[in-house]
């Protein structure tokens, strides 16, 4: 856990006064699996997802693992027409993360954050490596990272 990505990511949380812990893991094949490997439920599995606005700024959307981005209701939170998925080289340039690994702390620039409604109780996010998650309570989370919070998913499937 040496990794300087989750040294970024424990100073980013650090810097900002938040407490988490980060957790080494086994890899895992699928969220369900990952969620059981931390003892949690895949609600509590938060997805950091990097989306791009057509002005080639970008937002981070945490999104509960049971869930999926609704474009409509997320468009209207951000005010824009169009917001998409990067690919993972412009996620990555965007933030330092890979995917799968993306998290707010330590990312190359601060973008916004959009947390949907059903972020609550304790969470993991990435912990800015493979095999690393960071644990923190979804409250601390929204306030120290200035989440603007909505109604931004729809149910999986």
């Amino acid at each position: 856990m040496n990794a300087p990505e989750t040294a970024r990511v424990r100073a980013a949380a650090s810097a900002r006064g938040l407490k988490i812990e980060l957790r080494e893991r086994p890899a895992a094949r699928s969220l369900p699996e990952a969620a059981a490997l931390l003892g949690l439920t895949p609600p509590d599995i938060l997805k950091s997802l990097v989306v791009k606005r057509s002005d080639d700024t970008f937002l981070f959307a945490l999104i509960p693992g049971d869930r999926a981005i609704s474009w409509p209701k997320l468009r209207a939170v951000v005010g824009v027409n169009r917001l998409r998925l990067p690919d993972p080289a412009v996620a990555f340039d965007a933030t330092g993360y890979e995917r799968g690994t993306i998290t707010p702390f330590g990312s190359l620039t601060a973008w916004p954050v959009v947390a949907d409604a059903g972020v609550t109780g304790t969470v993991s996010i990435g912990g800015g490596a493979h095999g690393v998650s960071a644990t923190v309570s979804a409250d601390d989370l929204v306030r120290v990272l200035g989440a603007s919070v909505a109604d931004v998913t729809d149910p999986l499937g």
